[in-house]
């Protein structure tokens, strides 16, 4: 794409400004930085994965992983401030996700271990697992405030916290799935994804870009379920206190 092909696509901003100040939305601002935003990140990092790729280090990819993973830790724990530890809780989460995912594609052969391959996966596997921590979270939140009489008598009754909040943690879990299962049950149907579009684009033979965009989608749903479950499991001890009982406002 030329410079004045992109440069025209802006009238796409120009466009959503407009509809933005013609209801009275308000958003003519925010929408103004986050394609500024996005403009200037996503030519840094074109830039920095070019010396990175022409570099072919494992150590500068694993610390590049890395620096991906902690951003997205910090962004997802705002939603839980209050939650102990909830950024190194995100952290952990994400750091295991990754290390699954990436041992079985290299392990098995299915991508060549460069940098060119591992990083632009890594990049989809963290930002859904974000996405899905952060839908979890916000989820669990609610479930915990809405069920919070049947979690108090399930205590009330002996049994113990595990046992009182399994039940919210399915339904939480659950929850925080169905974007992920929806948008897979229609993907090429309703949308071409993002990394099959961007290599037909780019020339390839549909049918690889196919191949590829399958490893993501098997990939992404096995990542999303894992993210779901562990960070469920890392955060329900910290909804209750030492004596055993619910903390009443654990996630505000």
């Amino acid at each position: 794409m030329s410079i004045l092909a992109l440069s025209l696509s802006l009238c796409f901003v120009l466009l959503a400004v407009v509809l933005s100040r013609s209801f009275k939305l308000g958003l003519e601002k925010d929408v103004l930085i986050a394609m500024i935003r996005a403009a200037v990140q996503l030519l840094i990092i074109g830039y920095v994965l070019n010396a990175i790729f022409g570099l072919e280090n494992l150590w500068v990819v694993g610390l590049f992983v890395l620096l991906m993973i902690t951003v997205a830790a910090l962004n997802v724990s705002k939603k839980g401030k209050n939650i102990p530890q909830i950024t190194l809780k995100i952290f952990a989460t994400l750091v295991v996700v990754e290390i699954i995912t990436q041992a079985i594609m290299l392990g098995l052969g299915i991508i060549p271990a460069h940098a060119r391959y591992i990083i632009p996966i890594s990049g989809m596997i963290i930002g859904n697992s974000m996405v899905l921590s952060s839908l979890l979270v916000t989820r669990l939140k609610s479930e915990v405030q809405l069920r919070q009489r049947e979690i108090i008598v399930v205590l009330s009754m002996g049994g113990t916290p595990r046992q009182a909040i399994l039940p919210v943690l399915k339904s939480a879990v659950r929850s925080s799935m169905i974007p992920t299962i929806d948008g897979q049950k229609t993907i090429g149907l309703v949308q071409l994804p993002g990394m099959m579009t961007g290599q037909i684009i780019a020339g390839a033979d549909p049918i690889t870009a196919v191949r590829f965009q399958l490893l993501i989608v098997f990939t992404l749903m096995t990542s999303a379920i894992i993210t779901s479950i562990l960070l469920g499991l890392l955060i329900t001890p910290s909804l209750f206190n030492k004596q055993q009982q619910l903390l009443l406002k654990p996630l505000e």
